[in-house]
């Protein structure tokens, strides 16, 4: 029932964390541009992985997407790479996680559901990999040109978009580490070898029942001399 108890936490671990992962590429905000040294702000700059926008004082958005793919920077195509193959994982690893569950009715028997949770629980520690690789990419490009003082365009400050992307990676694999650890909690324990023993099979145990009164007693024995049957 334990196990049965942490599989579920572990799958409403890795479900919310895949939710949040999927829900970064619709954000807008991945970046947002900077306030510093700036005394007044008209107009605010922000981008994600497929549109680069402006929002001016009055909250109108004018916003452009990026024309083509092959011609975007290398971190923005690996980042979307990166956190479409974080949503594909988390998919998959959601449908073997309901399948290798204790609570659930399907699988097999209990060490090949245990095996697929354990299988469930890579997918979910891959994905959370991928997500967390994708954003930390896109930061490091940020702050790299924030700090850069021979960088003279727009500074960008991070989004809120990295933090949830961050947030659902991690969550993805201490949901996936704890499917992981499952396997061994289902390991069968592993029988007595008890040896056979010929001769002792062979007494009966009523001999051994005498033997064991005989040297227990303390009835001295007796003595008979050699007129004893005469």
């Amino acid at each position: 029932m334990a196990s049965a108890s942490v599989e579920i936490l572990a799958f409403l671990l890795v479900v919310s964390g895949w939710v949040l992962v999927s829900s970064t590429l619709p954000t807008d905000y991945w970046k947002v541009s900077s306030i510093d040294g700036t005394v007044i702000t008209t107009a605010t700059f922000w981008s994600n992985l497929w549109k680069t926008c402006v929002t001016d004082s009055t909250g109108v958005s004018n916003c452009k997407d990026f024309p083509s793919m092959l011609a975007l920077d290398g971190y923005i195509q690996a980042c979307r790479g990166l956190m479409i193959a974080a949503v594909c994982l988390g998919f998959f690893g959601s449908v073997f996680a309901l399948i290798g569950m204790k609570c659930t009715k399907v699988g097999g028997s209990d060490q090949t559901k245990a095996k697929i949770a354990c299988f469930a629980g890579v997918i979910f520690i891959l994905s959370g990999l991928s997500s967390l690789t994708g954003c930390s990419l896109y930061a490091h490009r940020i702050t790299s040109e924030f700090f850069d003082p021979t960088f003279i365009a727009q500074k960008y400050e991070l989004g809120a978009a990295l933090f949830i992307g961050w947030a659902g990676a991690s969550l993805c694999i201490i949901g996936g580490s704890i499917f992981c650890f499952s396997i061994a909690e289902n390991k069968p324990t592993p029988r007595m070898v008890y040896a056979y023993n010929k001769s002792a099979s062979v007494m009966s145990t009523r001999t051994k029942a005498y033997s064991a009164d005989f040297k227990t007693s303390k009835i001295p024995p007796k003595h008979f001399d050699k007129n004893a049957y005469v």
